[in-house]
């Protein structure tokens, strides 16, 4: 958090202030020289990234652009992002032709463009800059486009793959396989992108550690067979080829740091407390890339995850009374808690059916996820065969917006929002007397999630 501070407040009275405290309270002297170091590092970074934000060129300009993000719908208009002399620039393409040329790109795919680069308004500069977006670019025309890098190249074979096994399904939820598959969301229809986002389930659709954990097992067999020093490096060098499919989003930028950080600790004897691990990847993707820090993406990835490791156990152990129903109960609130501060900032509202909503929803999108990414690159080169593997996919699929509907349906108005999280605190706090009312509970000290 404070090196969080750091990178977003620069040096700021905040900073020291926060840096007073954190240092005040830290007993080795070691780990305070590292905390100030870290946070002088990224303040430093923090104002070198938001100097880079202000485009070195602008104007006319003609020749070979990189796609730097997928072409995604939105306004009614395609967003293009390309890289132009090492600065990004973003285009708005409207006109049925000009959308589905561009719809046709992917990122890494390099093309001919001719337009004049623009500056952006300050509003706008704030938004995109997170993506390392310095301007906009008015195109007069787009001529050739040829492959990208190597790596670019396999990914986007890889996603056509699981496009075309998902494309055996109706284009909505063909849209919703993608999305929980890979985190390409882009297809999605408006109205199934707003129940999403009303029943608190749009996180589904952003790839993050659950996804890397299923891609990290399904590959244990191989891996397992490896000495030491390979199955690290393959471990690694799989995570990393998982962020690249997936396009590097801030969530499985998270993801994956932690799942590399937690093979190194795992091959080298370190602690692997789930805490420790996230703040180790927090401080070093902040200060690699401090603009990550404007991203409500990254906060909501952060903080859930911090709410799944640190408040989950506490509330799975409180909730023991309701039997079963502890362990999914407490690690859903625990992420919703997590969540809380950006959600209630950005989005102005914390639905209490979204509890409800993920403790149906989570479990099927996870099998959907597990099944769907080896299913749909079958099916995308099976021809004949992909409707009978995607009957899985298609079944989960429908169960997932079915639950999503039902939790926009019933979402309630502000005052009976509240009187929902009132509820579920007050039967936490009932849990919380009655474990405390138990016979030996105060020598509990197992982890309710290890188990």
């Amino acid at each position: 958090m404070v090196v969080s501070i750091a990178v977003w407040r620069g040096a700021g009275p905040e900073l020291f202030v926060a840096v007073g405290v954190a240092v005040a309270g830290v007993r080795r002297a070691a780990f305070a020289v590292v905390l100030v170091t870290c946070c002088a590092v990224g303040v430093v970074r923090a104002d070198r990234e938001d100097a880079g934000l202000q485009p070195d060129r602008l104007g006319p300009f003609a020749g070979w652009a990189t796609v730097a993000l997928d072409p995604a719908p939105a306004h009614g208009a395609t967003r293009v992002v390309l890289q132009i002399e090492g600065e990004r620039f973003e285009a708005w393409e409207r006109g049925r032709a000009a959308r589905l040329r561009v719809g046709e790109w992917n990122q890494g795919d390099v093309v001919w463009a001719v337009g004049e680069r623009v500056p952006l308004d300050g509003d706008r500069a704030g938004r995109v800059a997170w993506q390392h977006v310095v301007g906009g670019f008015d195109r007069e025309y787009y001529g050739d486009r040829v492959p990208g890098r190597p790596l670019a190249v396999a990914a986007n074979r890889v996603r056509r793959l699981v496009a075309d096994g998902t494309g055996v399904l109706p284009a909505p939820r063909a849209a919703l396989a993608r999305g929980l598959i890979i985190g390409d969301d882009r297809d999605q229809p408006p109205d199934m992108v707003e129940r999403f986002r009303v029943s608190g389930l749009s996180h589904l659709t952003a790839v993050s550690g659950q996804n890397v954990a299923f891609v990290v097992a399904a590959a244990g067999p191989l891996l397992r067979r490896l000495r030491p020093g390979p199955r690290l490096f393959a471990t690694v060098a799989l995570i990393g080829w998982f962020v690249v499919l997936t396009r590097a989003e801030p969530s499985i930028l998270r993801a994956g740091t932690m799942a590399g950080v937690g093979a190194v600790a795992f091959a080298t004897g370190r602690e692997r407390e789930p805490p420790r691990l996230l703040a180790i990847s927090v401080i070093g993707l902040l200060l690699v890339d401090p603009l990550l820090v404007r991203s409500i993406g990254f906060w909501l990835s952060v903080g859930a995850t911090a709410g799944v490791t640190m408040l989950a156990p506490t509330l799975v152990r409180v909730l023991k009374p309701l039997g079963r129903l502890a362990l999914p109960l407490g690690v859903t609130l625990g992420a919703q808690i997590g969540v809380a501060v950006p959600s209630l900032l950005v989005f102005g509202r914390l639905s209490a059916v979204g509890t409800v909503a993920n403790l149906a929803a989570v479990p099927v999108a996870g099998a959907v996820m597990l099944y769907g990414l080896p299913a749909s690159l079958l099916a995308g080169a099976a021809g004949l065969t992909a409707p009978a593997l995607m009957i899985p996919v298609d079944l989960g699929v429908r169960w997932v917006d079915g639950v999503a509907r039902v939790a926009a349906r019933l979402d309630p108005p502000p005052t009976l929002n509240a009187a929902g999280w009132i509820l579920v605190v007050g039967v936490v706090a009932r849990c919380t007397r009655r474990t405390a009312e138990r016979p030996g509970a105060g020598r509990e000290r197992d982890d309710p999630l290890s188990q």
